[in-house]
C-alpha cells in the first residue's frame, strides 16, 4: 500500500530513541523528510546522520520543549529547512510515576505544555500544508495508563489530559484540514527503555507483567510507530479525534 508519504515533511519531538526514533526511521524509509529534537545534542546529531543515509532531508536540534519560544523558533526553522510541515508528532514525555507535586509538575510541564507548545508552533505550517494538499496531521503519543488506575499517580491523568486536548483540537481544526489523533501504547520494550530496565532489575516483575497481557509480551517500538504512521498518512484522511490503543488487549475497556 502506498501511504502517500514520499516528499512529505515531518517533525518529531523526542525522536532519538524508542518510539520516536522508530517513527522517524520509518517515515524516512517511506520517503518523508524529517526533523527531530531531543535533549541530548550528540544523540540528535547521530540520529540525523542515520536519517540522511536513507536518502531524505533530515535535520535536528537540542530543544527544551517546555520553552514555548524555543519550540516556535525551532519548528519555524525546521519547517523552512524541510520546505514545509505536513506531519507533527509529539512524543516527548517525562515518565514521572509519582503522586507527589514534583512528579505532577514534571509530567504536566513536559507532556502537556510540550504538546501545547508544539501545536502552537506547528499549526500555521500545518494549515498551509492542508490548504495546499488537503491534509495535515498532528499526533500525540499518550499511554493506555490514561484509562487505568490501580493507585493514585500523576502519569495516567496527564496522558488522559492529552487525549482530551487532542479531541478538542480535532474538532476545532477539522474544517481546516488538520487532523489530530492520539496513540496510546501499552508496555513497550526497547533497549534503554523503562521495560528494558525492569527486565534487568526486576525480572520476576517483568515476567508477571507480560503474563497479564493476552499476547504474553511487550510491544516493540516499531509496532507503535507503524500505528502512528498510518494515522499520520493521507490514507487516514477521514480519521481525526481518535485515540488508537495499541496495547495487545491488556486493557479490558470497550471504546465506543
Amino acid at each position: 500500500m502506498d501511504l502517500h508519504l514520499k516528499g512529505k515533511n515531518a517533525i518529531i519531538l523526542g525522536g532519538t530513541r524508542g518510539i520516536g526514533r522508530a517513527i522517524a526511521d520509518t517515515l524516512a524509509e517511506e520517503g518523508t523528510n524529517v526533523a527531530i529534537c531531543a535533549r541530548n545534542a550528540d544523540q540528535v546529531a547521530a540520529a540525523v546522520a542515520d536519517l540522511k543515509s536513507k536518502g531524505v532531508s533530515a535535520t535536528g536540534a537540542s530543544v527544551d520543549i517546555m520553552d514555548g519560544d524555543a519550540v516556535k523558533a525551532w519548528v519555524d526553522s525546521a519547517a523552512a529547512e524541510l520546505g514545509g510541515l505536513d506531519i507533527l508528532i509529539s512524543n516527548a514525555g517525562a515518565m514521572a510515576q509519582g503522586n507527589d507535586p514534583a512528579s505532577w509538575k514534571q509530567n504536566f510541564n513536559l507532556d502537556v505544555l510540550g504538546a501545547v507548545n508544539a501545536f502552537e508552533a506547528g499549526e500555521p505550517h500545518l494549515a498551509k500544508a492542508a490548504k495546499a494538499n488537503g491534509d495535515a496531521a498532528f499526533i500525540i503519543i499518550t499511554s493506555i495508563s490514561a484509562a487505568q488506575a490501580d493507585n493514585a499517580g500523576s502519569y495516567g491523568p496527564i496522558k488522559a489530559a492529552l487525549i482530551h486536548m487532542a479531541k478538542g483540537l480535532a474538532r476545532q481544526h477539522a474544517s481546516h484540514g488538520i487532523r489530530v489523533n492520539t496513540v496510546s501504547p501499552g508496555m513497550v520494550f526497547f533497549e534503554g527503555g523503562i521495560w528494558d530496565q525492569v527486565k534487568t532489575n526486576m525480572p520476576d516483575f517483568f515476567e508477571k507483567a507480560n503474563s497479564r497481557n493476552p499476547t504474553g509480551r511487550c510491544a516493540t517500538a516499531q509496532e507503535i510507530a507503524d500505528a502512528t504512521i498510518f494515522l499520520a498518512c493521507p490514507r487516514s484522511s477521514y480519521t481525526t479525534g481518535a485515540n488508537l490503543i495499541v496495547d495487545g488487549a491488556v486493557s479490558n475497556r470497550v471504546n465506543f
